[in-house]
């Protein structure tokens, strides 16, 4: 008996003793300016999860369960990060009031969005990541949208499809691509701002993720601030103005919240000539509470974008014309007029179902998605290339002619562009009353659409087990409907055109009408049906010196062609259903994070996965037949990364090294080529091709006092090349039935020697010093030095074949053709290093109840010409005639570039009540 009792004394007392090891930190968070509460800040410590204060006063309370030394980090939405070193010894904290004060760089999230998406996206650049960080309070991410975004920056050298972009935890990435489609919410950024972001292999709440990071967008108006929001802007870069109101109605009243909201923006031309720019968008939201557990979430967005395009250009015409010039556009009755403009419109409608308790919470959604995506072009069909640009208008093809240099006509061809550098829409027109064949169209404007009607459905549940242990699980189908189609816009005062592929005579579509009118399909018509079914888990562990998590992920993704026009160069295999092919994928992650106290801690994560290719990368040429990649197979990629993160009172950073790589990825490529195996427009296929990326980052930020802040980042990275892959072409004009070169229409032209160029992903080594000036009276000022190097041409993968050695009229190699001078002529372009400084600041009013804001930032303040990326061109694809074509130093099919933006501002009024 006494012996129980001692035992039992001892547990008690032990009970007793752990039950004294909890300590509490207290305080209030509230806004510098209003005074007022904080609602949806997020307070933690390191070691503990992060919680949310009391939504009337804004008072939190932590429980920590070792004395010591800890930063306390503050996080809100529309708020500047808080970090406040404490100490913990046996007594409780009270911090008391603690002032948030706002971000108002947020203004300049839509013009990045906005530059990223219009600029950077195109399908003939490199894309960009910049608009799935604007989210995150990390230093060295900051800097990479900000600063070295306008560079075509690339995180960690990776695409946009390596992130996962969820609305209300519905995916967004697009099935084409892979790459999300940011003019989809465009404009709407007080509705989007809610977002949660997950850094590289991190563990997140809502998705298995991608290698680049994982971003929930929130559209809950149970989440908003109430009231009414205004503001304006003023650009010189996509956009030269916009407009956005949004009002919320804030916390609810009888269980309902409700937001909208509206912008447009415009701009006759952007910064680059010719760039017309019309964006409307709108955006409405109904929540209903239940009751305390349970929400229901109605979302509607419809986000109207269309904007002219602009092309890269050669080395000789930036000499003549300068880096704004742009061949797309021309006057026509007065009015400038683009050849290339690009028109997204692709409303989203989605219900949302929340439950919310204390260890369990759920989220299950479904979506609807349809509209268009539409880029128009002009046709020629036996008639002259109308670009300004075309090589045989520019003084270069008299230089490099076969015959011997013509200076006399190289002069000539200067003045004559000089003098009408842009387009001549009137010369269209008249060619086209002019045809010997009456009515009959030499030049269309037509418009190649993407059609899409998507359905998405999605659950994803966190069940909390206890202070230690949680679960995340969850799961979505998509299903995917895409018609494709070529459009006749505009007959430029014809009366019909004749449907007939001007290569092959023969007809685009075999069964149809021959004379086509506006408002007609031609060329080509397809439909692209994908489905695809995931599911995720993921198991997260958590104490006060470590914590790590392990998740799992599978997909299942098919994709079918079905053809709508039979194409008398494919009989036998454009009209109909192809055949349907299915990949199954998995992938795994783990991340361990050890803390050797509140300031200092380490992790290391690492994943292997399997991707499926993106069906643009599945048939070879789904516009004219169903013909798949041989042996098609899904990218493995295999990549881990190792991190050091700092929190002592003044210095906050991060120093990561990474390492990643991508292995089987697929690639198709279009383009007219002169090569040793013929000429004619070919289709490339790249197969069992291999990436390494590895690299570091660093991101230091110094409170130098109360009032300066000091900032550092660097990316130092090593993208290339890591196999030689194989190649295939299809010539574009030869059936596969009738192709005698091999049974399915291909060319196999072996392997590209390929392995160690360098990939073109932006610039592989970037620098920022920044400095912040925050003064008292709510303005402040800032500056960031940049230095960006390392950045590459792509190159061309036929002229790293074999094919590139044969001279086509013997079939023989050229004796010329040695790897000493094949090495020289095929060395990469290395584009040159470059220097930039922006500058921004601010400042903020609080005038009877209303909050006024100012924002404006310079890019580029010393107008900087530097090229962002560029491409070898394929057309020369032997030897003899790019070695010809090199002779005088100014070829005519020389690599082709993209300029950066040259000196730019922003500035933004916005006015809260």
């Amino acid at each position: 008996m006494k012996n129980g009792l001692a035992i039992s004394f001892l547990l008690l007392q032990g009970i007793w003793v752990y039950a004294q090891e909890i300590y509490y930190v207290k305080g209030f968070v509230k806004d510098m300016v209003t005074q007022e509460a904080i609602e949806y800040a997020k307070i933690g410590i390191s070691g503990s999860a992060p919680i949310k204060p009391d939504p009337i006063d804004g008072k939190f309370v932590l429980s920590v369960k070792q004395p010591g030394d800890y930063i306390l980090s503050i996080t809100a939405q529309d708020y500047l990060i808080k970090r406040m070193p404490i100490s913990l010894g046996t007594e409780d904290l009270d911090l008391g009031i603690i002032f948030l004060d706002r971000d108002i760089v947020q203004e300049n999230t839509d013009n990045l969005i906005t530059l990223t998406d219009s600029e950077l996206l195109e399908d003939e650049s490199i894309s960009m990541t910049s608009g799935m960080l604007q989210a995150t309070k990390d230093i060295f991410l900051n800097r990479a949208a900000f600063d070295f975004g306008q560079a075509f920056f690339r995180v960690r050298g990776y695409g946009s499809e390596n992130g996962v972009i969820l609305l209300n935890g519905i995916p967004m990435n697009k099935l084409m691509d892979g790459r999300p489609q940011w003019n989809n919410w465009g404009g709407l950024n007080d509705v989007t701002r809610n977002q949660e972001f997950t850094h590289g292999l991190q563990a997140s709440d809502y998705s298995f993720g991608g290698i680049l990071g994982t971003t929930n967008i929130s559209t809950r108006p149970s989440t908003f601030r109430k009231g009414m929001r205004l503001s304006s802007s003023a650009a010189n870069r996509s956009y030269a103005g916009r407009f956005m109101a949004t009002y919320s109605s804030g916390l609810p009243q009888k269980g309902i919240n409700y937001s909208v909201s509206a912008s447009i923006r415009w701009a006759k031309q952007g910064y680059i000539d010719g760039t017309l720019y019309d964006a409307y968008s709108f955006f409405g939201a109904f929540e209903y509470q239940l009751d305390d557990k349970h929400s229901i979430n109605l979302t509607s967005i419809w986000a109207s974008n269309r904007r002219g395009r602009s092309s890269a250009i050669t080395e000789e015409v930036f000499q003549m014309a300068g880096k704004r010039y742009n061949p797309y556009w021309g006057t026509q009755n007065g009015k400038i007029r683009n050849s290339r403009e690009r028109k997204i419109v692709e409303p989203i409608f989605m219900f949302n179902h929340f439950y919310n308790s204390k260890k369990f919470t759920l989220n299950s959604g479904i979506s609807y998605q349809f509209g268009t995506n539409s880029k128009g072009r002009l046709g020629y069909y036996d008639a002259p290339n109308p670009d300004k640009t075309y090589y045989r208008y520019l003084p270069s093809y008299y230089i490099n002619s076969p015959i011997g240099a013509n200076f006399i006509a190289a002069n000539m061809a200067k003045d004559g562009f000089l003098k009408n550098p842009q387009l001549n829409w009137n010369n269209l027109y008249q060619a086209n009353s002019s045809l010997s064949v009456q009515g009959k169209a030499a030049y269309i404007y037509y418009e190649d659409t993407n059609e899409d009607q998507q359905y998405n459905v999605s659950t994803i549940g966190n069940y909390v087990l206890n202070d230690h242990l949680k679960i995340d699980l969850g799961g979505h189908y998509t299903n995917l409907n895409s018609d494709n189609y070529a459009e006749i816009s505009d007959l430029l005062g014809a009366e019909y055109h004749e449907d007939i592929d001007p290569f092959s005579n023969t007809n685009n579509d075999r069964d149809g009408s021959l004379n086509k009118i506006t408002s007609n399909l031609f060329n080509y018509h397809y439909n692209i049906k994908a489905e695809v079914y995931n599911a995720f888990a993921q198991f997260g562990i958590r104490y006060p010196k470590w914590d790590g998590f392990m998740g799992a992920n599978y997909t299942l993704t098919n994709y079918q062609r079905d053809g709508k026009f039979k194409n008398e160069r494919f009989v036998n295999t454009s009209f109909g259903k192809g055949e349907k092919v299915e990949f199954s994928n998995f992938g795994a992650k783990a991340g361990f994070t050890y803390k050797f106290n509140g300031r200092h801690w380490v992790a290391l994560n690492g994943a292997y996965l399997t991707k499926p290719p993106v069906y643009q990368n599945v048939f070879i040429n789904p516009r004219e037949n169903n013909q798949l990649v041989n042996d098609i197979q899904s990218e493995t990629i295999t990549t881990t990364d190792l991190n050091y993160y700092i929190r002592l009172p003044n210095l906050t950073g991060r120093v990561t090294g990474y390492y990643t790589r991508f292995q089987n990825i697929t690639d198709i490529n279009f383009f007219f080529v002169d090569a040793g195996v013929g000429s004619d427009f070919v289709q490339e296929v790249l197969t069992d091709l291999d990436k390494l990326h590895l690299g570091t980052e660093l991101g230091l930020e110094y409170q130098f006092s109360s009032a300066v802040k000091l900032s550092l980042a660097a990316a130092i990275g090593k993208f290339l090349y890591a196999s030689d892959p194989f190649v295939t072409i299809n010539f574009d004009t030869a059936g596969a039935e009738e192709d005698i070169l091999s049974p399915d229409g291909n060319i196999d032209l072996g392997i590209a020697k390929v392995k160690d160029y360098k990939l073109s992903q932006g610039p592989q080594q970037a620098f920022a010093l920044g400095v912040e000036y925050r003064d008292p009276k709510y303005w402040w000022i800032g500056a960031t030095a940049n230095y960006l190097g390392n950045n590459y041409a792509s190159i061309s993968t036929i002229t790293r074949t074999q094919s590139f050695y044969l001279d086509p009229d013997t079939g023989s190699a050229f004796p010329e053709a040695t790897d000493e001078n094949v090495e020289r002529l095929l060395s990469q372009n290395k584009l040159d290093n470059f220097y930039l400084l922006n500058m921004l600041g601010g400042k903020s009013w609080l005038k009877k109840g209303k909050y006024i804001s100012v924002f404006a930032s310079i890019n580029n303040v010393f107008d900087a010409v530097f090229r962002t990326g560029g491409y070898e061109q394929s057309r020369n694809g032997n030897f003899g005639q790019l070695q010809q074509d090199n002779l005088s130093g100014n070829p005519s099919f020389a690599p082709k570039y993209w300029y950066g933006y040259g000196r730019t501002y922003f500035i933004n009024f916005a006015i809260s009540f």
